[in-house]
């Protein structure tokens, strides 16, 4: 981990939802990172004062270059700034990657299973990325809770990772508020059997990346461990946004 901080160039943004944008952020001798890390995002008022925040990395390994995906939060200090204010060509102190336990590194053949709560997808996207890219041989599998078909994020890259043919991600999704037209099942919070239903089973001994408001994850890891699933194996990610039980 770096704690030292430096300045970064926006060299990217699109939005992801209504709510949520993407940056791409160039950090000079930065030589990649690891999928499931996260960053320091320190902004400073002209009067001096500082807001700290961190946010997980989306993009998979790379050189200099990384994304962050920012939920907007309506009572928030930086993630207003970072989804309506700030431009291509803008700067930001960054400090990181941090995290080195909540990461999937290229060669790891095990089965992997993802659950994503909301927002929680986003470091879950950087493995999925990751393992597209190494071509990875393990077992890929993603389930993501979300509120509405337009609260999805990388809708359409996720549609091309299930296509995949070298390493392929299996993805299927929870809608809890709306669900899509003609979709086969209502719209309801994730539940235990829901959640054995969708996921890799305890005989392939898989481990688990569960990121998302806690409540949701420690509501999805109690589930596991109570269905067989090995503690040692499951790996939790929480975030301090909105979010009550799946």
């Amino acid at each position: 981990m770096s704690t030292v901080w430096h300045v970064a160039d926006v060299v990217g943004a699109h939005f992801e939802t209504p709510t949520a944008r993407t940056l791409r952020l160039r950090i000079p001798g930065l030589h990649g990172h690891l999928a499931g890390q996260h960053v320091d995002v320190r902004l400073t008022a002209p009067d001096g004062y500082q807001a700290v925040r961190s946010y997980s990395i989306a993009s998979a390994l790379g050189g200099d270059e990384l994304e962050l995906t920012v939920e907007e939060l309506a009572d928030g200090e930086v993630s207003p700034y970072l989804v309506r204010g700030v431009a291509v060509g803008d700067q930001l102190e960054v400090r990181g990657p941090v995290g080195g336990w909540f990461v999937w590194r290229p060669g790891d053949e095990t089965p992997v299973q993802l659950i994503a709560g909301g927002s929680g997808v986003v470091p879950l996207m950087s493995m999925a990325r990751a393992h597209a890219a190494a071509a990875s041989s393990a077992d890929f599998r993603l389930l993501y809770s979300v509120r509405t078909p337009e609260s999805v994020y990388y809708r359409d890259e996720l549609g091309m990772l299930e296509h995949d043919e070298s390493a392929p991600l299996r993805v299927s999704y929870v809608y809890t508020r709306e669900a899509p037209s003609g979709w086969p099942v209502a719209a309801g919070r994730l539940t235990e059997q829901t959640l054995s239903d969708s996921i890799l089973p305890a005989s392939t001994m898989p481990t688990f990346f569960i990121c998302g408001a806690t409540v949701f994850v420690e509501t999805v890891s109690d589930w596991l461990v109570a269905a067989g699933h090995d503690p040692a194996r499951i790996k939790t990610e929480r975030y301090g946004g909105i979010g009550g039980a799946p």
